[in-house]
């Protein structure tokens, strides 16, 4: 966890002595982001851009694994590392800066990180991205030492004994290791992208059948259960998967539990967006810890939204996400507006037993516009 985030334990009455060791175990590839901001427009061919900022951060897998460290669950992360300066920060950054466990990640000789370069304006943002596959370990690796060149980047066959994982489902593709999560008591979250096959089909998507929740964003799932409506999209995914969580951009999420029928909605928290990045990560591990601590459907929906708004206001993806000292400052912040609605602040008083009694000032500054300041 950062070191400047108190150490708040969100599953702290929950845990026992037979729990594993692991809240959350998730894989896939961490890039280097760089981030543009303060852009008034996209950039136009032949001219040259000024951005008002800039931020440096790890991106990719690593800005769902850092939003999870940062709420304070037990993160491990398996990833390839490029062995070049990007992926030695990154490498540091995750480990040393969040205490993310990267015991089941390695670092691949001759291997550049991928990178992307993301440019932020008018609350969108535009990536350009360059990177190559890993290579797969060979038999003999071992986790968190350098391996030789051989075809998948981390080791996803074998994933430690953990409370929850996630997953980034893809279309035709099954990926072993989330059967095997799900069969040693792990509670499987996924997420999806864009279907390129155009089919959107959701018996094309196998590991499905391993998820305890679904959260794709109201276009996704509208496609999938050809429906014209998110809130009935959401009922029909809950006959496929114990929770339905649709996110509805500006509207916020509905979220549907599949084993009782209930629903909920919260709308989504107005901010004034910085850079996006990230935000849907975010979101996805909010509404993970709230799951693992137990919290009722809505304030789990309520606390998702809410880490994904303060992230919007900060530069970068893994950078960007709140910690509990961000979410006491908001908290504390928002209470001493006089126009605030008393029955909108109610909503949020569920977080008034788990968060610090000081809080930094607000706003929060955490990117930085380079890499590798020398001390």
């Amino acid at each position: 966890m950062s070191t400047d985030t108190p150490g708040i334990d969100p599953l702290l009455a929950l845990r026992a002595p037979q729990d594993p060791a692991c809240d959350v175990f998730l894989t896939g590839t961490v890039f280097l982001d760089i981030i543009f901001t303060g852009l008034d427009s996209a950039p136009v061919r032949g001219t040259e851009s000024w951005a008002r900022g800039m931020g440096s951060s790890p991106g990719g897998v690593a800005n769902m694994a850092t939003a999870l460290a940062r709420l304070g669950l037990h993160t491990s992360l398996a990833a390839a590392f490029g062995d070049d300066h990007y992926g030695e920060y990154c490498w540091d950054a995750l480990e040393q800066g969040e205490g993310i466990d990267l015991s089941m990640s390695r670092t691949v000789p001759g291997w550049h990180s991928p990178v992307t370069v993301s440019m932020a304006y008018e609350g969108e943002r535009t990536m350009v991205s360059h990177g190559h596959e890993a290579p797969a370990p060979a038999a003999s690796a071992v986790p968190g030492q350098e391996a030789p060149a051989a075809p998948n980047p981390a080791f996803p066959q074998c994933p430690p004994r953990a409370r929850a994982a996630i997953a980034s489902l893809v279309p035709g593709r099954s990926e072993p290791w989330v059967a095997t999560a799900a069969r040693h008591g792990a509670l499987i979250f996924a997420d999806v992208g864009w279907d390129e096959t155009g089919r959107w089909d959701l018996d094309a998507l196998p590991d499905l059948a391993h998820c305890e929740a679904f959260l794709p964003n109201a276009e996704e799932a509208m496609r999938y259960t050809r429906t014209d409506c998110p809130r009935a999209a959401a009922h029909a995914l809950a006959e496929r998967v114990p929770l339905a969580v649709v996110t509805l951009g500006a509207e916020g999420a509905y979220a549907v539990d599949g084993r009782t029928g209930a629903a909920a909605q919260v709308p989504a928290i107005e901010v004034e967006a910085l850079d996006p990045t990230g935000a849907g990560d975010v979101f996805v591990a909010g509404f993970v810890t709230g799951t693992l601590a137990d919290w009722p459907l809505a304030d789990r929906l309520a606390f998702a939204g809410l880490t994904a708004a303060l992230s919007v206001q900060e530069f970068g993806g893994s950078l960007s996400a709140p910690g509990w000292a961000e979410i006491a400052a908001w908290w504390q912040r928002i209470r001493t507006c006089e126009s605030q609605d008393p029955t909108a602040l109610e909503r949020y008083a569920f977080l008034e037993e788990l968060l610090p009694t000081t809080a930094r000032a607000w706003p929060l500054r955490r990117a930085v516009p380079t890499i590798g300041f020398r001390q």
